[in-house]
């Protein structure tokens, strides 16, 4: 009988909790295989400093339940980046710790990067003959993970921009005897899947937002000016929204047209105020009333808007991983395949990690029309199905009641 141990990296997410609850509901499930599960605190890097807890306590306080609901990661997370070369001193430290922990079954909840924590100690393992089998959990918001449909927590951010978006939309119609225009700044590095769901917020054809900018095309100040003006011709109360990522034709990201931009542990730049900068550059190029909404972190951590398809599909991945690991997989990443969209109809499989890491996916160029500023009815035809149903979430005292690491 071997040990679990489970992590979770990166930015967090509404449904990242999900998968975790997936990886241990369906561990503790397997009382012949799994004796104990182990969560590490702050990712692969919190286990380094021996920063564990013990999971199967969580099922009789009904912390587990609550994980579903939680947003956030409640293990905790990091940025570590492990090392490219595989001879490295921390990778048979990492396993002599695994050892002593009799883990048998190692898995890692996260986007791009974790995939490649996911890639390297797989591939460490397997140059030692280590028995550890390691899967990856895809998530991320982001939903730029190669070979698979989509990624857990895509979906309720998508729903959360959409219904925001359409909030906002609403709110600016109030005074619609003016000229207005509301630029609205969604997360978005280089994949503009998450603005393209402000698509959704539209109730009609020519509906708000009617201009969409995303990071897979290169953004033209004066063409984007020249658009503004002639939207504003038929649409009073103008909504726009933009990627964070959004750049010129150069690989200038906007945003550094107005302020230094820093990087992370990985060498991401951290990318803020394209909003902002286009509001000061439509104020002085048009010369209506504008204001700009940067969504930000609540993108990702809103509860209020949790897709059900998106929870549902969480779970399931993280047990999928379990038992696809007591099967004998390892070095692989749970994949979402689509079966139908109509009705929709989605299926767990794996898929090979080493060649989903450090790869990027973008929104398909031919879903980006209108020269870059408008979204298809083919991303509306995908992105529809998983935003569908609500969850319940458990209240206490008016508010929302979440699990609680102590």
């Amino acid at each position: 009988m071997k040990n679990v141990i489970v992590g979770q990296s990166g930015g967090p997410t509404a449904v990242i909790n999900g998968s975790l609850y997936g990886v241990v509901s369906e561990s503790l499930k397997k009382s012949d295989d799994i004796e104990i599960v182990y969560g590490m605190i702050n990712g692969i890097e919190g286990f380094l400093h021996d920063e564990v807890m013990e999971m199967n306590s969580l099922v009789s306080t009904g912390e587990l339940e609550l994980l579903k609901t939680t947003p956030g990661a409640y293990l905790g997370s990091c940025r570590f980046k492990l090392p490219e070369d595989l001879s490295d001193p921390v990778y048979p430290a990492l396993f002599e710790k695994f050892n002593s922990k009799n883990i048998g079954y190692f898995f890692y909840i996260g986007g791009n990067d974790s995939m490649d924590t996911v890639s390297k100690l797989s591939r460490y393992a397997e140059s030692v003959q280590s028995d550890i089998r390691i899967i990856g959990i895809p998530k991320t918001i982001d939903n730029d993970l190669v070979e698979t449909d989509h990624t857990p927590g895509f979906a309720s951010a998508a729903k959360y921009v959409a219904t925001t978006v359409r909030e906002i939309a609403i709110d600016a119609s109030v005074y619609d005897n003016k000229k207005s225009v509301t630029i609205v700044e969604i997360m978005g590095r280089h994949a503009g899947w998450l603005t393209a769901a402000s698509a959704l917020a539209r109730k009609f054809e020519g509906d708000n937002p009617v201009l969409i900018y995303l990071p897979e095309v290169a953004f033209n100040q004066e063409d984007f000016i020249e658009k503004v003006k002639h939207s504003l011709e038929t649409t009073t109360n103008l909504i726009v929204c933009v990627s964070e990522g959004i750049h010129d034709g150069n690989g200038t990201f906007i945003c550094e047209y107005a302020s230094d931009v820093g990087v992370d542990t990985f060498g991401h730049k951290m990318l803020t105020g394209s909003g902002k900068y286009l509001e000061n550059l439509v104020k002085e190029k048009v010369g209506v009333k504008v204001r700009s909404v940067e969504l930000n972190v609540s993108q990702r951590c809103s509860s209020s808007c949790l897709s059900k398809t998106d929870l549902d599909e969480a779970v399931a991945g993280g047990a999928f991983g379990v038992n696809s690991a007591l099967a004998g997989e390892t070095g692989k990443m749970i994949s979402f395949k689509r079966v139908s969209s109509n009705p929709y109809v989605m299926e767990c499989t794996t898929a090979d990690v080493t060649a989903i890491c450090n790869k990027e996916k973008g929104v398909p160029i031919d879903w980006i029309t209108e020269n870059g500023s408008n979204i298809s009815d083919e991303f509306i035809n995908y992105a529809s199905p998983l935003i569908q149903g609500e969850v319940e979430i458990p209240m206490q005292n008016g508010l929302p009641h979440f699990a609680f690491r102590k």
